[in-house]
């Protein structure tokens, strides 16, 4: 299953400029998904972040980890209509920059599923290379 940025909105509640995730690549709900997000010289996020040199802050690339991992548990048929939570960061590590012209391809792998609960890996690369990786937690709602 492959999802653009319109379809995405339909499964997530984020809109711009929070909706990190430009395409679904891939997906095997409750299983795993994987995403695009193209950076461009034009993001918000590049006036107050190191103006003189673009570099995307950690903490979106964590979040556009956690909307693939969100996209991979609400296409699940029993979670359809509802809002996956970020619950918790664990073990994340940030391994090279991201910087306009990058495409962040992010892969998560749901791991562990708890009632309303669960976990998942994800890893973000640029161009095959590792850029973060983190171990994220989601409660649904």
């Amino acid at each position: 299953m492959t999802l653009d940025s319109n379809q995405i909105m339909e499964i997530l509640p984020h809109r711009f400029p929070f909706q990190l995730v430009d395409r679904i690549t891939a997906c095997e709900p409750g299983v795993r998904a994987e995403g695009r997000k193209c950076v461009t010289v034009n993001e918000q996020f590049f006036c107050g972040h190191f103006p003189q040199k673009h570099v995307m802050p950690g903490v979106l690339i964590i979040e556009a980890m956690a909307q693939v991992g969100a996209v991979a548990l609400l296409t699940q048929e029993e979670n359809k209509g509802k809002i996956a939570l970020f619950g918790g960061i664990k073990s994340a590590r940030f391994r090279r920059q991201v910087v306009p012209g990058d495409v962040l391809e992010i892969t998560c792998e749901l791991t562990l599923r708890r009632g309303p609960l669960g976990m998942g890996k994800a890893v973000a690369k640029v161009d095959g290379k590792v850029a973060a990786s983190a171990e994220l937690t989601f409660a649904i709602s």
